[in-house]
């Protein structure tokens, strides 16, 4: 599957089962449209330094862009040292519910942890509505939705991710309507994880455009404000224009030094 070393299903299912847009497409340009059962796909480093990622990709809760924002960054966490789990998680539907996204990612934190790829530590990394998802394995999980087994990472990486800028009453649009269909609304409007961060939440690195069409920057100055308030350290970079999903793939413009910057970053809470 997508060219991983290793597929673990997720809940105890037999196999992972989702649709990609184009089976044709390479692996780095997967685009996945449809999720019946959530797997975990593994990406083995030549030279493993002990630690892993979990990557979140975005596609707005009704998509997944598994290659640009999934394949392409294993390849280059990988390059790294790192062991990366890849999530194709479900997405909030009439099907699945609001809460299957989250639920999915506490599932996949804890098979990565007892995997033993990840004896050194475990960090997230999640861009657009996968930093959203990267952002809520540190805050409270909804009393309404029942108990979850709590997967806190040791580190995370966020990009251009609607943190709380889709909730209802914390918009920036005027006017904005709800988002279809009604379970992904349900889902931004119950984890707004800037208003409800656990307290000492992990190093965090956040990068964003300050033009991003699509996810206002507002929302990451909540998280940066959110994490300091809560006792954690955040370094925030901010480009003045990139596309909103500029992923890996701006090498034309500032915004392309991103990987390096959070590299140093990295090394510099000895993550790397």
């Amino acid at each position: 599957m997508l060219g991983a070393d290793q597929v673990w299903p997720l809940h105890g299912a037999a196999t992972g089962t989702f649709t990609l847009e184009d089976k044709t497409a390479p692996p780095e340009q997967a685009v996945v449209t449809a999720v019946e059962r959530s797997v975990l796909l593994g990406y083995a480093p030549d030279r493993p330094n002990g630690r892993a990622m979990l990557v979140l990709g975005g596609g707005g809760y009704v998509a997944l862009m598994a290659g640009r924002e999934g394949v392409q960054v294993a390849r280059w966490l990988t390059r790294l040292g790192y062991h990366v789990f890849l999530l194709i998680h479900r997405f909030p539907d009439a099907n699945n519910g609001p809460s299957a996204p989250l639920d999915d990612a506490h599932a996949a934190m804890a098979l990565a942890r007892s995997s033993g790829f990840a004896r050194e530590g475990l960090g997230v990394l999640g861009l657009s509505s996968g930093g959203h998802l990267a952002a809520c394995l540190v805050a409270d999980y909804p009393a309404a939705w029942g108990k979850a087994d709590p997967q806190r990472p040791d580190i995370l990486v966020i990009g251009y991710a609607p943190i709380s800028t889709n909730a209802k009453g914390r918009t920036v649009v005027a006017d904005k309507p709800p988002l279809p269909p009604v379970e992904k609304q349900a889902l931004y409007d119950a984890l707004q994880p800037d208003a409800q961060l656990l307290s000492e939440p992990p190093p965090t690195f956040i990068v964003y455009a300050g033009n991003d069409p699509v996810v206002p920057v507002e929302n990451a100055h909540r998280l940066h404000a959110a994490l300091r308030a809560a006792g954690g350290s955040a370094e925030l970079h901010i480009f003045a224009d990139a596309p909103h999903g500029f992923a890996l793939d701006t090498a034309d413009m500032p915004a392309s030094i991103w990987p390096t910057l959070c590299e140093a970053w990295l090394r510099q809470v000895g993550f790397l």
